[in-house]
Formats: C-alpha cells, structure tokens, sequence
C-alpha cells in the first residue's frame, strides 16, 4: 500500500503543477493568451511584463500555491520524503504541463515554494539575493539564476533533511536549465531589461 502513497503524490504533484495560472488567467481575465506576447513564457514575469504587477503578483501567488498544496500533500502521506516527491513532480508539471503541449513556466515560482518548506532562513535570504540582484542588472533572469543557486546552497548551510536538500538541488537544477536561452542572451549581452506593464 505504500507504493500507492508514493504513485498518489507523484501524479497529484504533476497534475497541480501542469495547472498554469498565468494562462488561465490571460485568457479568461485578460482576453488573450501570455505565450502570444511579450517574451512568450507561461509565467509571472512574462504576465507583469504584459499585463502589469498586479497579474504578475497573482500569477506568482498561484503557481506558489499550487505547489504547496503538492508539497502539503506529500508532507501528509510520507513526510519530508513526500514533501520532496510533490515539489518535483509539482515543477515537472510547471515546466512540462500535459494540459498545454508540455510548454509551460521556467520554475522560479516554484522554487519560491520550495524555498518555503526548506526553512525561513532560506526563504529571507534566497529572496534577498533574488531582489539585489535583479535591481543590479536590471533584469529578472539574473535574479532567478542567482536564487536557482542559492536555494540548495543555503538550504544545505542549515542543514535540511535529505530529501529537501535533494528537492531543492533539483528545483535549482530545472530553473537554471529552463532559463539556457536567457543565458545565451546575457552573455551575448542581448538580454533586455525588465519592464512590467502600466496595467
């Protein structure tokens, strides 16, 4: 019975996380859909960039929710151990949703909620890199890829369990690879700066 705990959390995860806010959003709400316009990303960023803060705010809101109710679940049934399972399957879902072509989001919302089951520490200080580094360049990608690699790292400093430390490595990992164009664009030094939406 307790392989099905494991199958339960694994497809609950997924299919939260193939649960795309920004697109629901832009297409109900806002009368089009975000991976039309702006730089073409299901995600909060693309959503202020488009539609103004308050649709990124919300976005980012949902798809953190989403994954902490994967993550919620996991913790109920298997402890930190379901806790790792539910966020993994939660950002596969993000980054490869079955509900839209398996294109989705770049993964920074939920590793913000990963960050959230690490530790407060990880959250203050992943999120205090984030900002001064985005407010720095002047771009958003920098910030994300500077919390993709912080995250693990503090998470590791104070000492998390295993299966959250693992969880953490590979939300890093995903966010890191789901943002290789824009690495490609900073180092080309044609990565343009971030401006949301007077929405």
């Amino acid at each position: 019975m307790e392989i099905l705990k494991y199958i339960a959390v694994g497809i609950a995860g997924y299919l939260l996380g193939s649960v795309s806010i920004s697109i629901l959003m832009s297409k109900k709400a806002m009368g089009g859909d975000v991976r039309e316009k702006g730089s073409g990303n299901a995600g909060a960023t693309n959503m202020a960039r488009v539609y103004g803060w308050s649709a990124g705010f919300l976005t980012l809101g949902g798809d953190m929710l989403k994954a902490a109710i994967a993550m919620l679940i996991g913790l109920l049934l298997l402890g930190d151990l379901g806790i790792a399972i539910g966020g993994i399957a939660a950002m596969i879902g993000h980054c490869f949703p079955v509900f839209y072509g398996f294109k989705g989001g770049k993964g920074v919302s939920i590793l913000a909620a990963v960050a959230c089951f690490m530790d407060w520490r990880v959250v203050v200080i992943g999120l205090a890199i984030f900002i001064i580094v985005a407010l720095l360049t002047k771009k958003v990608s920098p910030g994300s890829l500077a919390a993709a690699v912080s995250v693990p790292v503090i998470s590791w400093l104070v000492g998390v369990s295993t299966p959250k430390l693992v969880l953490a490595i590979f939300a890093g990992i995903m966010v890191i690879i789901q943002h290789r164009a824009n690495i490609k664009r900073l180092i080309n030094g044609t990565e343009s700066n971030f401006k949301a939406a007077k929405k």
